[in-house]
């Protein structure tokens, strides 16, 4: 997906007259303070970061959803009776999810009641859902998907490889009268919800599956998603063979780590004891990191970015919450869709570790296909194929 233009930029007159009227303040003794740069502080909350988005996916996000928030604007205002705009309507939204600040919180910076402050998130929410799902979609047509094997190749060699998929988990704090549950309890004793994502060679999310509880495996909520199901029926995954030589040629896959099973499509790394084999395995492993750092780096991103799903969350809706987590993903490829200039100034906040205190589980599924695909995988990379 190429980028996508934002709106037309409106007269500066008339967005310091439209928004500064309706945001339940007005300007201090006569200076006139630019819109957007109050706005974006409001968003930003108490971060001192630089701020989460530009104007222009400020406003392009703000015409996905005019036509939903318009139909109720008229029931949301402030303290001070004044009633909330379209762009005020989505600052709220986008505090609550770019922070994760309390309800209060938010409501006494806006100058709003914290019920106000939770229905018009939740507006917003349903709204992306609908209006922005166009920007977390599989490649469609075959120039997309080699545009994604060619960025993935230049990284550290891997042909012919699709995507990268990696697991993390929000956490969540539960009421009491729900922790003699253990079904959200995940291997670290954490209650949490687990997000699987399949991320491409720029970090945005190709496939995304959550709502499972942590309890599960990284393998089991692999293999009951619809992408490995669509695998299995020949449906994705399915384009067209490279050959990497005379007597070998690859199919499409993805990669992951070694909490995945090793499968047709699904390359992982070595385990251990069978690195003691030779280099060549080893030095495969390597560059395998290196290639699906891409998908740890994109979760850490979302996770540093929307800071709702960061950390612990207070006794959550757990039938919401995954459609929270869905906007947030859908939100964190609008910035790169976007080519947000602000998205390369935040860059170096993103940690890798997006996943804090959680050991590596190994799963020891395996097919004799994916076997011979990764051998000749590794052979090619290590210099004994040619294409």
């Amino acid at each position: 997906m190429g980028p996508i233009r934002g709106m037309k930029k409106r007269r500066k007159t008339e967005n310091n007259n439209n928004v500064s009227a309706s945001s339940g303040s007005s300007d201090k003794e006569g200076v006139v303070v630019d819109w957007w740069d109050d706005l974006s502080r409001k968003i930003n909350g108490h971060q001192k970061s630089p701020p989460k988005i530009s104007r222009k996916t400020f406003e392009y996000i703000c015409s996905l959803v005019k036509d939903d928030i318009a139909t109720k604007s008229a029931h949301f205002t402030f303290t001070n009776g004044k009633p909330m705009s379209l762009f005020d309507q989505v600052a709220v939204s986008l505090r609550r999810l770019g922070t994760g600040d309390s309800l209060v919180t938010i409501g006494d910076s806006f100058g709003l009641s914290h019920s106000t402050v939770s229905q018009v998130t939740w507006r917003f929410v349903v709204s992306m859902e609908e209006r922005a799902l166009h920007h977390l979609q599989w490649p469609s047509t075959q120039e997309e998907m080699n545009t994604i094997k060619s960025k993935f190749e230049k990284i550290q060699g891997f042909p012919n490889c699709c995507g990268a998929v990696d697991v993390t988990h929000i956490t969540i704090c539960l009421p009491a009268s729900e922790h003699s549950s253990n079904v959200w309890l995940d291997h670290k004793k954490n209650h949490s919800m687990v997000l699987q994502a399949i991320v491409d060679p720029d970090m945005k999310f190709r496939d995304i599956v959550t709502g499972w509880p942590g309890k599960m495996k990284d393998w089991s909520i692999f293999e009951s998603s619809n992408f490995n199901k669509l695998c299995n029926k020949g449906e994705r995954l399915n384009g067209k063979k490279l050959k990497l030589s005379e007597e070998s040629e690859i199919r499409e896959y993805i990669i992951g780590d070694s909490g995945y099973p090793l499968l047709p499509y699904l390359i992982v790394p070595y385990q251990e004891k069978e690195l003691l084999e030779s280099e060549q395995k080893a030095k495969f492993n390597r560059l395998h990191l290196e290639t699906r750092m891409v998908a740890q780096r994109a979760l850490a991103r979302l996770k540093e970015m929307w800071r709702i799903i960061h950390g612990n969350m207070w006794r959550p809706d757990k039938h919401r919450l995954p459609r929270i987590i869905l906007v947030c993903c859908l939100l964190h490829n609008i910035v790169i869709d976007m080519q947000d200039e602000v998205k390369d100034e935040l860059l170096c906040l993103y940690r890798h570790n997006h996943d804090s205190g959680y050991n590596q589980l190994i799963c020891e599924g395996v097919e004799e296909k994916g076997v011979a695909m990764r051998e000749s995988l590794s052979h090619y990379l290590n210099g004994r194929l040619h294409p």
